[in-house]
């Protein structure tokens, strides 16, 4: 299997596969390269719609550039623990924010998120976002701000009367309940329209069966969202004759 960075040929090749139609495996099988990989490329430059090979492939050199330049001081990464791989690690977290940030979240958010996400300890101070993202407080303020709106962040009194911002395992759990009840207002607001409209003119209706549409996906994500909190929080039976716990 080849290795190392994909090529110009390579990513025009992933191009054409996109506009066909193909899934990431298949792209990856015919250019023998790991599904990550294209995965990867993909969502870090633009996304399956927007996925262009001469951008991508400018994009990738000016990110090799800028990692071939000295780093501005105290813009060290941080050490890595359980022996993991720094620039697996970056990379990982540049995509994490990618895929983000193709799904509809803000760049800056997506990565205040990212960085959260995938710290051991799940919390860090505005100024440790500052130093590990290299951004401005008030980036960070702002980013902050908009996650704890959407409920995907919470604020905790750290030592010093530093705040910590923190995000644990019910950070999804919360978001969906939040995303369930704005789509249930817009429910509302278009059945407000109906009547304003009119019921049974054309534009009544269309606003009746978007209301329809949405007050099912809005039940069905509350409903999804407490049953998956359920199992999730189930542990597992132990099997019959015990099992050792795992090394900490």
């Amino acid at each position: 299997m080849p290795g190392g960075r994909l090529t110009q040929p390579e990513r025009q090749q992933i191009a054409l596969g996109l506009a066909d139609g193909l899934a990431y495996a298949e792209i990856a099988r015919r250019l023998d390269r790991p599904t990550s990989t294209i995965t990867r490329e993909v969502m870090r430059n633009g996304g399956p719609t927007a996925y262009r090979a001469e951008a991508a492939h400018r994009a990738t050199e000016r990110r090799a550039h800028r990692r071939r330049q000295p780093a501005p001081r105290g813009a060290e990464a941080p050490e890595q623990a359980y022996g993991r791989d720094a620039e697996a690690v970056r990379e990982y977290e540049e995509l994490f924010t990618t895929v983000m940030v193709a799904s509809g979240m803000p760049a800056m958010m997506a990565r205040v998120m990212a960085c959260l996400t995938l710290t051991d300890s799940g919390s860090l101070t505005a100024s440790e976002l500052v130093q590990r993202l290299q951004v401005s407080p008030a980036s960070v303020s702002k980013a902050i701000a908009f996650l704890e709106s959407q409920s995907m962040v919470r604020r905790e009194q750290g030592e010093r009367r530093r705040e910590r911002y923190v995000i644990d395992d019910d950070v999804w759990y919360q978001s969906m309940l939040a995303s369930a009840r704005a789509i249930a207002h817009l429910v509302e607001t278009a059945r407000q329209g109906v009547h304003v409209l009119v019921p049974g003119t054309p534009a009544a209706t269309r606003l009746e069966n978007i209301a329809r549409f949405l007050d099912f996906v809005s039940e069905s994500t509350a409903r999804a969202a407490e049953q998956a909190r359920e199992i999730l929080r189930t542990k597992p039976e132990t099997p019959s004759g015990g099992a050792a716990e795992p090394s900490t």
